[in-house]
């Protein structure tokens, strides 16, 4: 009977212990949200020749990326679908921002649409 309440134990904190690092990763996206919506914003403002284009996240979601070596370990990323619009166009924007690094990328939109 101890056995089978300390294998329950174990698995409750296992299970406990999964769902607080979902809860972590998902603060970690909504924290890097802001500054992955101006950069997205900023390149689209651009790249439409629309200064008053404006910016919002279609999707969010953390990236895993698997170990390049048993001794180096990438940093998570959060990535971002941005659609932006104005001046009668819109694009859409696939920007990166990494844990712990200084900014975000907003990769290149071939889709503008007038």
């Amino acid at each position: 009977m101890k056995r089978l309440l300390s294998l329950t134990c174990a698995a409750i904190a296992g299970i406990s212990s999964m769902l607080s690092a979902c809860e972590s990763q998902q603060q970690m996206v909504d924290q890097m949200q802001p500054n992955a919506v101006q950069v997205a914003q900023k390149r689209g403002a651009f790249e439409l020749d629309c200064p008053a284009a404006t910016a919002e996240v279609l999707s969010k979601e953390m990236m895993q990326t698997p170990a390049a070596t048993p001794r180096y370990t990438p940093p998570e990323r959060a990535e971002y679908t941005v659609g932006v619009s104005g001046c009668g166009k819109r694009a859409t924007y696939l920007v990166v921002c990494a844990q712990g690094g200084t900014g975000c990328v907003a990769g290149g939109a071939r889709n503008e649409t007038h």
